[in-house]
C-alpha cells in the first residue's frame, strides 16, 4: 500500500536520522496473494527472532538526555557580538581614529561592514538551503561547493579561528602586562610578560572548555561588557577633571571634533590600508553562530536573524566609540599637570590644546607625548567614568572572543576530519561524550595557540588574520554566487534577501582587499588554497554532497553537447567513438584496455553489457579503479544481434554518438552452436549495412598453452571493434569472473619498448586502419614503437612511387588449405552426398551452412586469407600489435565460412591482432583544408 508523504524520507542529509523506506514499485505491483504471503513470512520471521517478554522483571528503558540546544539570541546574536567586541575595539580603535581621522575611520568601519553584511547574506542563503549539521562555515560551503572548495576553506578557516583566539589572548596579556607595569611589577620584561600571561590564559581557557562552563562564562562576559560600555558613555558626558585634561581629555568639543575629522598619518603603518587591515579582524567574527550550527535549535532561522542583528549592534558600537573619542580627546598630550597655563598667556603655544589652557607644544613637536589619541591605547579606559570597569570590559571582550574562537576552530576541524577529505588528519575526527566533543582537536588548537602567542605582537597577528578571513569570506560569497548561477533545482534557500550579484561583488572585494592589505601574505594564502584544492582534485575523495560544482558539470556538458550539434563534421576532426560490447568489463580487461589505449583523452568509449538484471555500480567502480575513461551502460536484449542493432541506433547524444563498434572475437566458435555463430556474424553484417566502421581485434596468445595468469598478462581474448558505441565484449566462456581485488594487468598496460606495430592495409577503407595505430603511438607506453605498413600493389605501381610513405613488401605465397578445409568440415552441407529432398530440408533448417557450390565460389577468397595469414606469421610474429583490414563479405556469404575466414587471418600469432574496417569514408587527409 502507498504511504503518505513523510518528512523524514527527505531528510537524507541530516545525521543520525533513520529514514523509513518506501515500498518499491515492484512491491506496489505485487498481487494481493503475493503481498499476503510476504506479510505472513515477515510476521513469522519477526516472531521467531523476538525473545519472550519478562513482564515481572521488566523495567522502563532509560531515556538518553538530549544535548542542550540554543536559540537565535543566546546561540547566534550574543555569540557573534561577544566575538566581534574584541581587543581591537578597546586597544586599537582610538589609535586608528587618531591616524585616519573620524571620517576615514567611519569609512573603514562601513567598508568592513559592507564585506561582513554581504558575507552574512550569503551565509544566510546557504544556511537556509537545507538542514545544517555541525561544522559551521565549513559544513555550509562544503555541502554547497563540494569538497574541492570546502576542504581548503575548512583547513584555512579552522586555522584562522585559532589565530583569532591567539589575537585576543595576546591583547588580554598586553593589558595585564600594562597593569603590572603601573604597579611596578615586572616578571621578566614587557614582551616576555605578554608571552607568559598568554600561555597561562590559553591553558585556563582550555580547562574552562573541558569543564563545560563555556556558556556560563560567556554570559558573565556579556554582562561585564554592557557595564563597561555604560561606564564609557557616562565618562564622555561627565566634565573632565584636571588630571583627565592633562592626558588630553576635554569632553565634547566642536573644535576637537573638527580637527580629528582629517587624518594624521604617523609611523611606518601610517596609511589607509594598513589601518584597514588592522581593524578588519574586529568584524570577522560573524560566523560565530554558524560555527556551532550543530548546537542550534533551528539553524536555518537562527543564523540569518542573529548574525545580521549582531552586525547592526556592533557596528553602531564601533561608530559611536570612534566619533565620541574623536570629539573628546586631542591627539597629543603630555600627562603633566604643570603644562596647564594660567592666565591668558599663550606665547609659543602650538596646537588645539592651547585654546583650553594647556601647552603640549614641547612633546607634540618632538613626538614624545605619552598620552592622547595618537599615543595611548588606553584612551577608552581613561575616558570612561570608572577606569577599571573598562579594564574589566577589555578582559571580558578579549576572553569571550578567545573562548568563542577556541571552541569553533576545533569543532570545524573535527567536521573536516570526519569527512576524510585529507587522510592524514582523520585522527582528529574522534569525538567524546553526548555532544561529541573534539578533545583531540582542542589539544591541536592549544599547541597552535601557544606557538603563535610567543610572537607577542598584536599588530603582526592581526595582519595575518585579516588575509585568512578575507580569503574565507571571498570563497563563501563565491559559493553563494556559484550556486545561484547554476540554477540547480537543489538550490532553494528560504532566505530571500540576497542577490547573486552582491555575493559576486563581495567575493571580488575580498580578493582585492587581500592584496591591498599585505600582498605577500595574500600570495601565501592563495598558494595554500591552490595546493589544498589541487590535492582534493587529484585524490578525488569518495564523497557525494550534491554540490553546485556537480551541477555546473552537468550544465557545461549539456551546453557543449548542444553547441556541438551545430558544428559540421570534418575529416580532420574525426575521432573513433567506440561502442564496446564488453559484457562485465572486469571479465575482459584486455578488451577494455585495448580500446582505452586509443580513446583515453581523445574520444568517446562506452561499455555495454547484455544482462537480465541491472547492476552497474561494481562495474563502474572497476573502470574507475583501472583509470579507464568509459561510460558503462547495462541493457537487456534477447540476443547479441538484436541488442547491438538497438544500441547502434539509440546510444549517444547529438554528436557524441558512437561511430565504431567493438566486439570480442568469438574464440570458441568451433564449439558453439550454429545459431550463436550465425547471430554473431549477422551482427557484423548489420554493422556493415548501417555504414558503421568495424574493428575486430584478436589476441591469439595460444591460450591453451598458457596458465591463466600468463593469459591475462598478455591478451586473453580476440577483440572486434565497431564504429559506434560503448564496448560490449564477447569472449571465450572460460574467463574468470572473480572479484577484482587483485587487478589483472594486460599487455596494453605494459611498456612496449621499441617493438613494431604492423598494419596490413589490404583494402582502401578510408584510412581507419592507419588512424588507429597512430593513436596508439600517442600513448606513453607505445610511443617508441615503429609503425610498419604493408600494402598490396603491382610492381609497376611500386616503381612509380619509390618515395611512398608506406613500405611495399613482396610476398612469396605458399598455398596450404588443409587446415582451413578441416575447420569448416562441421559446417558444410556436402551436397554430393545428399539427395535432393534432404538438401532442400538442410538448407531450410540451417541456412548458415556452406554448400559445395558456395565453397567453390568463395574458394579463391579462402585461399587469399590463408596466404595472407602465412605472410603475417612470417613478418609479424614478434610485433607488439598487428592490425589487418577486415574483409567485407558478400550478402550470400555463409556466416560459418566468414567466421572461418576471421579465424584463419589471426591463426598462429602470439601478439594482439585487430581486424579493422572503415566504412569507405575518409577519416584521414593529406591536405590542410
Amino acid at each position: 500500500m502507498d504511504q503518505f508523504p513523510q518528512l523524514q524520507n527527505y531528510a537524507t542529509s541530516m545525521p543520525r536520522q533513520v529514514t523509513k523506506r518506501r515500498p518499491s514499485l515492484g512491491t506496489l505491483r505485487k498481487t494481493f496473494e503475493a503481498k499476503a504471503v510476504q506479510a505472513e513470512r515477515e510476521a513469522i520471521s519477526n516472531s521467531s527472532n523476538l525473545p519472550e517478554p519478562d513482564i515481572e522483571n521488566e523495567a522502563p528503558a532509560p531515556k538518553d538526555e538530549a544535548p542542550p540546544r540554543f536559540g537565535w539570541i543566546e546561540g547566534v546574536m550574543i555569540r557573534c557580538m561577544l566575538n566581534i567586541w574584541g581587543v581591537i575595539l578597546f586597544l586599537r580603535l582610538t589609535w586608528i581614529t587618531s591616524q585616519a581621522g573620524i571620517v576615514l575611520t567611519c569609512l573603514i568601519i562601513l567598508m568592513s561592514v559592507v564585506v561582513t553584511v554581504v558575507t552574512a547574506l550569503s551565509i544566510s542563503a546557504i544556511a537556509t538551503n537545507g538542514s545544517v549539521a555541525s561544522g559551521g562555515t565549513y559544513f555550509l560551503v562544503s555541502r554547497t561547493m563540494g569538497p574541492e572548495i570546502g576542504g581548503p576553506i575548512g583547513v584555512v578557516f579552522s586555522f584562522a579561528n585559532a589565530l583569532a583566539s591567539v589575537l585576543n589572548i595576546v591583547g588580554f596579556a598586553e593589558v595585564i602586562s600594562q597593569l603590572l607595569q603601573e604597579f611596578n611589577v615586572v616578571m621578566v620584561d614587557p614582551t616576555n610578560d605578554v608571552r607568559i600571561v598568554g600561555v597561562i590564559t590559553v591553558t585556563a581557557i582550555l580547562l574552562i572548555i573541558l569543564a563545560g562552563m563555556t556558556w556560563v562564562m560567556k554570559m558573565v562576559f556579556f554582562l561585564a561588557l554592557m557595564i563597561a560600555f555604560s561606564s564609557y558613555i557616562v565618562g564622555t558626558i561627565i566634565s573632565p577633571s584636571i588630571e583627565k585634561q592633562s592626558i588630553g581629555i576635554f569632553g565634547y568639543r566642536g573644535d576637537i571634533f573638527v580637527q580629528n575629522l582629517t587624518p594624521d598619518w604617523r609611523g611606518d603603518q601610517g596609511n589607509f590600508f594598513q589601518m584597514f587591515a588592522l581593524f578588519f579582524p574586529s568584524v570577522t567574527c560573524i560566523t560565530a553562530g554558524a560555527n556551532i550550527s550543530g548546537d542550534l535549535k533551528d539553524p536555518a532561522s537562527a543564523i540569518p536573524k542573529g548574525t545580521l542583528l549582531a552586525i547592526l549592534w556592533t557596528t553602531l558600537t564601533y561608530l559611536v566609540i570612534a566619533i565620541t573619542s574623536g570629539a573628546c580627546v586631542v591627539r597629543d598630550a603630555s600627562g603633566n599637570i604643570t603644562d596647564f597655563m594660567t592666565g591668558n598667556i599663550t606665547d609659543g603655544c602650538v596646537g588645539l590644546a592651547c585654546n583650553m589652557g594647556w601647552n603640549f607644544t614641547s612633546c607634540s613637536q618632538s613626538r614624545t607625548c605619552n598620552y592622547g589619541l595618537a599615543n595611548n591605547v588606553q584612551v577608552i579606559s581613561q575616558l570612561s567614568g570608572v577606569y577599571y570597569l573598562i579594564t574589566v570590559g577589555v578582559f571580558a571582550a578579549s576572553l569571550s572572543s578567545a573562548l568563542g574562537f577556541f571552541v569553533s576552530a576545533p569543532k570545524m576541524f573535527q567536521c573536516l576530519c570526519s569527512d576524510k577529505i585529507y587522510p592524514y588528519i582523520i585522527f582528529f575526527a574522534k569525538g567524546y561524550g553526548k555532544n561529541d566533543e573534539p578533545f583531540r582537536s582542542y589539544a591541536l588548537c592549544y599547541i597552535i595557540s601557544v606557538g603563535f602567542i610567543l610572537i607577542a605582537q598584536l599588530d603582526v597577528i592581526a595582519l595575518l588574520i585579516s588575509n585568512f578571513f578575507l580569503c574565507v569570506y571571498g570563497l563563501i560569497n563565491f559559493s553563494c554566487f556559484h550556486a545561484s548561477m547554476i540554477n540547480s533545482p537543489g538550490w532553494r534557500p528560504a532566505f530571500r534577501f540576497y542577490s547573486k550579484w552582491t555575493s559576486l561583488f563581495g567575493a571580488v572585494v575580498c580578493l582585492v582587499l587581500m592584496f591591498l592589505f599585505t600582498w605577500w601574505s595574500a600570495l601565501i594564502t592563495v598558494i595554500i588554497i591552490i595546493f589544498l584544492y589541487g590535492y582534493v582534485v587529484y585524490t578525488k575523495p569518495k564523497v557525494n554532497w550534491g554540490s553546485s560544482i556537480q551541477a555546473e558539470s552537468y550544465n557545461m556538458a549539456l551546453s557543449y553537447s548542444v553547441s556541438l550539434t551545430s558544428v559540421e563534421d570534418h575529416v580532420k576532426n574525426f575521432r573513433p567513438q567506440c561502442l564496446v560490447m564488453t559484457g562485465p568489463p572486469k571479465r575482459r580487461p584486455a578488451l577494455v584496455d585495448f580500446v582505452s589505449s586509443f580513446t583515453k583523452h581523445v574520444s568517446l568509449m562506452v561499455s555495454k553489457e547484455n544482462i537480465n538484471q541491472l547492476r552497474d555500480a561494481t562495474h563502474v567502480n572497476w573502470l574507475n579503479k583501472r583509470k579507464v575513461r568509459s561510460f558503462y551502460t547495462p541493457f537487456t536484449a534477447s540476443s547479441l544481434r538484436e541488442g547491438t542493432k538497438q544500441l547502434l541506433q539509440a546510444t549517444g547524444l547529438g554528436k557524441l554518438k558512437p561511430n565504431t563498434l567493438v566486439l570480442g572475437f568469438k574464440s570458441n566458435w568451433k564449439e558453439s552452436t550454429l545459431e550463436s555463430i550465425d547471430d554473431y556474424i549477422n551482427t557484423i553484417f548489420d554493422t556493415f549495412d548501417s555504414k558503421f566502421c568495424f574493428r575486430s581485434s584478436q589476441s591469439v596468445w595460444m591460450c591453451a598453452r598458457l596458465d591463466q595468469r600468463a593469459v591475462y598478462q598478455g591478451c586473453e581474448c580476440k577483440h572486434t571493434a565497431h564504429r559506434g558505441c560503448p564496448l560490449l565484449v564477447f569472449v571465450a566462456d572460460d574467463v574468470s569472473d572473480e572479484d577484482d581485488s587483485d587487478p589483472i594487468r594486460t599487455v596494453f598496460q605494459n611498456s612496449q619498448g621499441k617493438k613494431t606495430i604492423d598494419v596490413y592495409w589490404i583494402a582502401d577503407d578510408g584510412g581507419l586502419t592507419l588512424l588507429i595505430p597512430y593513436l596508439f603511438t600517442r600513448r606513453r607506453r607505445w610511443r617508441k614503437c615503429k609503425v610498419r605498413v604493408f600494402i598490396m600493389g603491382q610492381e609497376e605501381t611500386v616503381k612509380e612511387s619509390p618515395n611512398s610513405p608506406f613500405i611495399s613488401f613482396c610476398f612469396s605465397l605458399i598455398c596450404s588449405l588443409n587446415r582451413f578445409e578441416e575447420s569448416v568440415i562441421p559446417f558444410r552441407l556436402f551436397d554430393d552426398q545428399q539427395d535432393g529432398a534432404s538438401i532442400q530440408e538442410l538448407r531450410k533448417n540451417a541456412p548458415w551452412k556452406i554448400s559445395d557450390k558456395e565453397f567453390e565460389a568463395f574458394k579463391q577468397k579462402s585461399e587469399n586469407k590463408v596466404r595472407l595469414n602465412e605472410i603475417i606469421r612470417k613478418n609479424s610474429q614478434h610485433s607488439a600489435l598487428v592490425l589487418v583490414s577486415l574483409p567485407v563479405p558478400q550478402r550470400d556469404c555463409p556466416s560459418a565460412l566468414y567466421m572461418a575466414w576471421l579465424d584463419t587471418l589471426t591463426y598462429g600469432l602470439h601478439c594482439p591482432v585487430a581486424l579493422i574496417r572503415g566504412n569507405q569514408q575518409n577519416v584521414l587527409t593529406l591536405y590542410c583544408q
